[in-house]
């Protein structure tokens, strides 16, 4: 079975099996956050191939133009994001072809414009829900990390890889971690830089520790 058949079978299942989760937790982001229920916005997918991602959403509208996403992000949204169910809607967009269940996690359109010849080799794939870099740091890590880890997991991408995601993903929605980054800021992608002592974890190593600096 190839990969995008994977794919396609897995979210439907996750559909079916979890749709009364994907209606409670629709409910009460409608009561707690009110409308819409829905994120949307514009990544890059693979190839570079604009599509529209969904989320359920986690934060308020902002009471001023500065106000950090931090300070919007509301108690609920913090939950959401921290058990990783906000990302539920994404199986529609697994479905529509413009994800995968395991991949580099899709960037901003200006990040992507912002990349070099080898950031882009994290866009030879579609993106993931979860990702060897999301089970590895996630947000708590540098661009630079995620980026590197990104591209090691699409040159070394395997069945037993993905397995071994899917379990450390599940651990993750259990014990969360790197949800935020220092400060809960979440730094842009500003440009490509040398990358220097990045130490990349293969299958058969323990997950880098994770170092406070910053998230998407």
């Amino acid at each position: 079975m190839t990969r995008r058949a994977v794919d396609v079978v897995v979210a439907l299942v996750i559909v079916l099996l979890g749709l009364p989760l994907i209606l409670l937790v629709a409910l009460v982001v409608l009561v707690g956050l009110g409308r819409p229920v829905l994120f949307r916005q514009e990544r890059s997918g693979r190839d570079g191939t604009t599509f529209t991602v969904l989320k359920f959403r986690t934060m308020r509208p902002p009471a001023a133009a500065a106000e950090s996403d931090g300070a919007r992000t509301s108690r609920l949204g913090s939950v959401l994001r921290a058990i990783s169910v906000d990302e539920l809607p994404q199986l529609w967009n697994i479905l529509r072809g413009d994800m995968s269940l395991i991949g580099p996690r899709p960037t901003l359109p200006q990040q992507v414009a912002r990349y070099g010849p080898h950031e882009r080799g994290r866009l030879a794939v579609r993106p993931g829900v979860t990702g060897w870099a999301q089970v590895n740091g996630r947000n708590a890590i540098s661009w630079e990390t995620r980026i590197e880890l990104d591209l090691w997991y699409i040159a070394n991408r395997s069945v037993w890889l993905d397995l071994r995601i899917v379990w450390m993903t599940l651990v993750q929605m259990v014990r969360p971690s790197g949800v935020v980054g220092d400060g809960g800021v979440n730094p842009d992608y500003v440009g490509s830089r040398p990358v220097r002592d990045i130490v990349v974890p293969s299958p058969a190593t323990e997950p880098i520790p994770l170092h406070p600096v910053e998230r998407r």
